[in-house]
């Protein structure tokens, strides 16, 4: 416990005992200055000095909005009557004064983190089981409640899983194996994707190599045939040849033709030529 109250800032290295309490003497305190020494007796004094010169000025626009300072909390003084103590340590900077009929889970854990420091004066920690009621009896103020039990006895759970009982009984560890999402792979790129769609893909391929290997010779050979100084391309059948060499024989014959409409198809020519 004084470790809890520790980790949360308070100076309570002077202080004999956590929880602190007081004898109902206390209650009847109303001097300031009394409370004082009441705290650096119990060790409390640093705590209170710490809060102190904490206060700063706060930053931003909260200092428009009666919140100027910011401060760091203190010790948090507990009473069942008030005979004074309020007034006695209400002066002191960092220091909180309640009733044990009006405890504030703000007060007793500031900002959600448990382990205020509390001093209780003695009738107001007898008084906590008839406000809260214990684990068999409820409480004689709130109607039908009672403190909660936790549901594990023993909160070291590491010390529980790697015990004898449990780990005999436990099945062997599993052996991490990372799962990977299937690659999904190109089948344009990929010819195992592609027989997976088209069986007939391989044969293809094949008949295109050959083809391919069989244009490269052929344009091996021509190449050579080419250096060599011999004619390469198709030949012309004879009858083509002939049919050729006719046409050719007839354009002579109509470019000497010398007629009647020689002279108009001359001018003609001239007038296109101008």
């Amino acid at each position: 416990l004084p470790a809890l109250v520790m980790a949360r800032g308070h100076r309570i290295e002077q202080v004999p005992e956590v929880p602190l309490v007081l004898s109902d003497a206390v209650e009847s305190v109303s001097k300031t200055s009394k409370a004082l020494e009441i705290l650096k007796k119990i060790g409390a004094a640093p705590d209170v000095e710490k809060a102190k010169a904490s206060k700063q000025l706060r930053r931003g626009k909260g200092k428009m909005r009666n919140r100027r300072y910011t401060l760091r909390k203190g010790p948090l003084i507990v009473f069942a009557n008030d005979s004074g103590i309020s007034r006695a340590f209400r002066n002191l900077t960092g220091v909180e004064v309640t009733s044990v009929d009006r405890l504030n889970l703000l007060q007793l854990a500031p900002g959600g983190h448990m382990g205020r420091f509390c001093v209780w004066t003695k009738s107001a920690f007898d008084k906590l089981d008839s406000i809260f009621g214990t684990y068999t009896k409820p409480s004689e103020v709130k109607k039908g409640y009672k403190l909660p039990r936790a549901c594990m006895t023993n909160s070291d759970l590491t010390r529980l899983i790697n015990s004898d009982e449990i780990q005999s009984v436990v099945r062997p560890a599993k052996k991490l194996t990372t799962k990977h999402a299937p690659l999904k792979k190109n089948p344009l790129k990929n010819l195992g994707a592609m027989l997976k769609l088209n069986p007939y893909a391989k044969a293809q391929l094949r008949r295109e190599v050959l083809v391919s290997e069989k244009r490269a010779v052929a344009r091996q050979e021509k190449l050579a045939a080419m250096r060599a100084g011999k004619s390469v391309g198709p030949k012309k059948s004879a009858e083509l040849k002939a049919v050729g060499k006719k046409f050719y024989q007839q354009m002579i014959v109509d470019s000497d033709y010398k007629g009647e409409d020689y002279d108009e198809f001359s001018k003609w020519l001239g007038a296109s030529e101008n």
